[in-house]
């Protein structure tokens, strides 16, 4: 009996042992001591809300960039730095402006707003009206028109479109036409859905735009948007003339900085395929820039939007440098997220890793959360990197679930939206939240979401969850892909040429 129970013992030990080994989570060192150091450097008062465009964006940026030096990853294809230069556009608004038309006076923000053009005098200026003031192979809405020195007024938009992105996009491309046709002013009539107030004040106002690569012609002229309030005083019918009084938009050069890092993988095939982790440093700043201030505190600091992700990318460089994955891994931190997911746009336009080898990313971003038992995965289900993702965040005692407010349309709203939409698969990987609620809008784009409000804890946890899930879906046998009948599904068969 006592050999029978020493085989038995023996035995438990041995496969006991064994089992503990497969089952065993990849050994690294993660403190939260670390993360939270993470935190309070790049959320502190002294970074005055990491505002793109502004210095101290670049030093968030460059303390990315150090930590990726110091785990020793390699520069894409070769470059000297991991900072890509992002060049941005300045865009200040004129500070006077007025419209006569007939006896009617439109001043400037309330009835109208000057996008771009020198500062321009016209008085009784005949008015041309040229439709869309569309030109592409199909059509030509100034054919057969004299438009030199004259003002031209189109409709709002672009040709068969019903998609504001689009007609915002088209919009400049439509003062370039107007310019070349040797307009001397170019007005559209606004005729969207939001409201006028909100696109005065966004569009309207100081902004940084995407630096244009290709010269044009839309600085020479005004172009301006008139309220749709006004439409019926433009009729073609009864306008013959216009006057106009503006003063010039000014623009300057403005440089931020994405920044990228390479981890070669470990299995010889598979090292040829990247997962890509990114996520945004930037923030929204201070005072008015940022949003709604209070007499003691006017710092946007952005400790959950998002030193949250950019802490778990800088974790994920350390965990997989000490313990590679088999696939390589791309690591970008994004510049210009909040002001319009542009330091993605532009990677996505200029990428320094081929896309084609890119099989997934994972962005790590989020508005904050309510549920420190979750990790909420924008895009969980689109995916057949579900099973990795669902299995990462168990391994830490969290719950992957879903996006619980589709009506936000966060999908969309987040830097992962610019990879996606050339084909690779890229959810969201963001703190647990159920609800919109009172609890996300304490803190989401407020001044109290700073350092001193995280439960370091809880973010502990999410660094290595997302980090074991980018694991597991850089050691899959199979590249990712989406669900069938994703609308990214077409745009992910022609990048790969599924």
């Amino acid at each position: 009996m006592k050999t029978k129970h020493l085989l038995l013992l023996l035995t438990l030990i041995i496969f006991g042992t064994n089992a503990q080994k497969i089952n065993k989570l990849p050994e690294y060192k993660l403190s939260k001591n670390e993360i939270e150091a993470h935190i309070r450097f790049i959320a502190s008062d002294e970074m005055l809300g990491r505002r793109t465009g502004e210095i101290t964006n670049n030093v968030a940026a460059r303390y990315v960039a150090e930590n990726f030096r110091l785990q020793g990853l390699k520069t894409p294809n070769g470059q000297k730095d991991y900072l890509q230069p992002v060049p941005f556009e300045m865009v200040k608004p004129t500070k006077k402006g007025e419209i006569l038309v007939g006896a009617d006076s439109l001043k400037w923000t309330k009835d109208f707003i000057v996008l771009s053009g020198k500062a321009t005098k016209l008085e009784n200026v005949p008015v041309v009206f040229v439709g869309y003031g569309w030109v592409d192979d199909k059509q030509d809405d100034y054919k057969g028109l004299d438009v030199k020195g004259k003002i031209v007024i189109a409709q709002f938009g672009i040709p068969n479109s019903d998609d504001p992105n689009e007609n915002l996009k088209g919009s400049s491309k439509k003062v370039d036409f107007a310019a070349k046709n040797g307009a001397a002013a170019f007005i559209q009539l606004y005729n969207l859905k939001y409201p006028w107030t909100a696109i005065s004040n966004f569009m309207g106002g100081e902004k940084l735009n995407l630096a244009p690569e290709n010269a044009s012609n839309a600085d020479l002229i005004p172009h301006i948007w008139v309220s749709n309030v006004h439409i019926k005083k433009f009729a073609k019918e009864t306008l013959s003339t216009l006057s106009i009084n503006v003063s010039e938009v000014s623009k300057k050069t403005v440089m931020s900085y994405n920044v990228l890092g390479v981890l070669e993988g470990s299995d010889p095939v598979l090292k040829n395929e990247y997962v890509v982790l990114t996520a945004h440093f930037d923030h929204v700043g201070t005072g008015k820039k940022g949003g709604r201030v209070t007499e003691s505190d006017t710092i946007f600091n952005g400790a959950r939007d998002n030193a949250f992700g950019t802490t778990a990318i800088l974790s994920a460089v350390k965990a997989f440098t000490q313990k590679p994955t088999k696939r390589s891994i791309l690591f970008i931190a994004y510049t210009g997220e909040e002001i319009g997911l542009l330091g993605s746009k532009y990677y996505a336009e200029h990428p320094l890793v081929p896309l084609k080898q890119c099989v997934y990313s994972l962005d790590c971003d989020g508005a904050g959360y309510n549920d420190t038992t979750k990790v909420t995965i924008i895009g969980l289900e689109r995916t057949d990197a579900q099973p990795q993702i669902e299995a990462g965040a168990k391994a830490y005692g969290l719950t992957a679930i879903s996006d619980p407010a589709p009506e936000q349309n966060l999908f969309d709203r987040s830097d992962n939206v610019n990879l996606a939409a050339k084909g690779i698969p890229s959810p969201d990987f963001a703190p647990g939240f159920t609800a919109f609620d009172a609890e996300i809008n304490k803190f989401y784009h407020q001044v109290s979401d700073s350092p001193e409000s995280v439960n370091y804890n809880y973010l502990l946890k999410f660094c290595q969850a997302y980090i074991y899930s980018a694991r597991l879906i850089a050691d899959r046998p199979t590249a990712p892909k989406w669900k069938a009948g994703d609308k990214y599904e077409k745009a992910f068969n022609d990048l790969y040429g599924k």
